[in-house]
């Protein structure tokens, strides 16, 4: 039974949160900048001052409690208001944490222009980058894991508001001397019987790829036969000679940059696809995160 006069510690909290996010003690504790004990203690503080087992420890795994994955939202909106607090006392408009999902087709394309331009106009922020897939990002989004997420839209998620970045056009990859290599008039069934290479289930980007062909009435040719977790992987493989695929715009720079790789272009108006901001429409700091918004945009690598 809990102490009704128990008031938590930021530190516990911090614990809590960083264990259910990391679901490995070592690597909170290292997030934290603390020690692993010092972590545990904070954790177990926490459970026995609120006489509730938040986390369930293991040798083999780390997993949140029925009672912590109900009480997290609210230990993030918490952390949330400290962070905001002090962030109102230094006179910054966001300050110390910000947790920042984005979706893997994205992150290498955006984040080297942008991470130096977030610590120059947004000194007071730590941010935390989570590189994941579109649906574990909602989740961490939803169970107040992640303040934010870049990824595409529309998230057909509830409860997120989404604030459009920018749209990019879909690019055809060929091996070099391809047939439809320099084409810029393509149409969507100039992919009929295509060796299509394909992301791994559970990328955006793949269910796009084959939104666009389903919505042409065409079929692929090996769709499935390569898949790969990267688009540098499939890109290599393009290059290899074992398909052709589809890449957004802000990949073509970086992942055509090498040799036997050509590229082709649809006619207007081209497939595509929106990134946005996504966050939680009950969170405080919709301003924030529209000035947060306006410096990706600016930094759109295209």
């Amino acid at each position: 039974m809990s102490d009704q006069t128990y008031q938590p510690t930021l530190s516990q909290l911090r614990a809590f949160v960083a264990v259910a996010e990391y679901r490995h003690f070592g690597t909170a504790a290292a997030r934290l900048t603390v020690s692993q004990p010092t972590l545990s203690q904070a954790l177990a503080s926490l459970e026995n001052g609120l006489g509730l087992q938040l986390i369930e420890r293991s040798t083999r795994r780390v997993l949140v409690t029925a009672a912590g994955m109900r009480l997290l939202p609210q230990a993030m909106a918490t952390l949330e208001a400290a962070d905001r607090f002090v962030a109102s006392a230094t006179g910054d408009t966001l300050g110390g944490t910000l947790r920042v999902g984005i979706i893997p087709t994205v992150a290498p394309y955006v984040l080297p222009e942008l991470l130096p331009e977030l610590r120059r106009k947004l000194p007071g922020v730590l941010p935390q980058v989570i590189e994941d897939q579109t649906a574990r990002l909602l989740d961490g989004l939803r169970t107040g894991v992640l303040d934010v997420a870049v990824l595409a839209l529309p998230s057909e998620a509830n409860g997120l508001i989404e604030i459009p970045l920018y749209s990019e056009e879909f690019v055809l990859v060929t091996p070099r001397g391809h047939e439809l290599a320099g084409r810029t008039d393509l149409a969507a069934p100039a992919l009929a019987d295509l060796p299509l290479l394909l992301l791994d289930e559970g990328h955006c980007l793949r269910d796009q790829t084959l939104d666009l062909c389903r919505s042409a009435d065409v079929q692929p040719g090996t769709v499935g036969d390569t898949r790969a977790a990267s688009l540098t992987t499939v890109v290599q493989c393009v290059a290899g000679g074992l398909g052709v695929t589809l890449i957004p715009e802000m990949a073509v720079a970086a992942e055509t940059a090498r040799a036997n790789l050509d590229i082709a272009r649809f006619a207007a108006p081209a497939p595509g696809r929106t990134i946005g901001l996504a966050y939680r429409g009950s969170s405080a700091r919709a301003a924030d995160y529209e000035y947060l918004a306006a410096i990706i945009r600016s930094k759109r690598p295209f």
